[in-house]
């Protein structure tokens, strides 16, 4: 794939979709946004909009011009036709966390998208080479891990399969950090479960309950002291809060 204005598809517009579309338009990128649920396609426009890490926060805070807010929300077409967005150069799957799913996706993209079309993962933890073997495409097949909420968080979780290519590769990471992330590549595993960000996570969230579990310390408590100690945006009951029900509030 040759760098350049890549048009962008992603699959699902939900509260992690719709701020994945958002991220790419705001990088230049054409994005084609589809989901199955009409109502989600009807709300998704005025969460990238008016969202509250929305475009027009952006604007107000002086990190966008009107000019260029209007010019990305012109990039973002939001659709419940699926084979509008196949007809792209990279594909970011954000469907639910099922891995029967996620296979099931990956073969239906790989027969209607174009032969260099690159298909990345948004999986929190499944692995990619399971994703790679359902296609005809394995060396264009990839994970893509993006943290919610997607327009603020960093996060580019880059897994390689064995069978991804090193121009795979490449080029998410170039696009990744285009779109103002810090890729970092990590290997796929298939002995375990949320390639490293979640397997960290999965131990503190652990430990967290064991806390609330012995009456040390509340939810609220717990996340409250992590913010004050680490200055991390959000602790962790806050992080899963808003990854599974979207970034509503001024604190979680």
């Amino acid at each position: 794939m040759s760098s350049g204005q890549e048009k962008i598809g992603v699959i699902g517009s939900g509260v992690m979709g719709s701020g994945i579309a958002q991220v790419m338009a705001v990088a230049g990128h054409p994005v084609v946004a589809f989901d199955l649920n009409p109502d989600v396609v009807a709300a998704a426009p005025g969460l990238v909009a008016e969202g509250r890490f929305g475009i027009s926060g952006a604007v107000a805070r002086g990190k966008m011009t009107e000019q260029e807010a209007e010019a990305a929300l012109a990039r973002i077409h939001f659709t419940a036709d699926r084979d509008a967005a196949t007809a792209v150069d990279v594909i970011i799957e954000a469907v639910p966390e099922r891995l029967d799913l996620k296979i099931q996706l990956f073969r239906d993209l790989d027969r209607q998208c174009p032969g260099h079309t690159i298909l990345a993962s948004n999986s929190s933890g499944y692995p990619v080479q399971a994703l790679a073997v359902a296609t005809d495409r394995p060396d264009r097949v990839i994970g893509w891990h993006w943290a919610s909420p997607p327009p603020v968080m960093k996060l580019a979780e880059i897994v390689r399969a064995p069978q991804t290519s090193d121009e795979t590769a490449d080029a998410v990471c170039r696009l990744a950090a285009g779109a103002g992330k810090n890729p970092v590549v990590i290997k796929d595993s298939a002995m375990s479960w949320g390639y490293v960000t979640n397997r960290v996570y999965g131990a503190m969230i652990r430990e967290a309950n064991a806390v609330v579990a012995e009456g040390v310390a509340s939810r609220e408590e717990i996340d409250q002291l992590m913010v004050d100690c680490f200055r991390w945006p959000s602790g962790p009951y806050g992080m899963v809060s808003g990854a599974t029900s979207g970034w509503k509030s001024g604190k979680k």
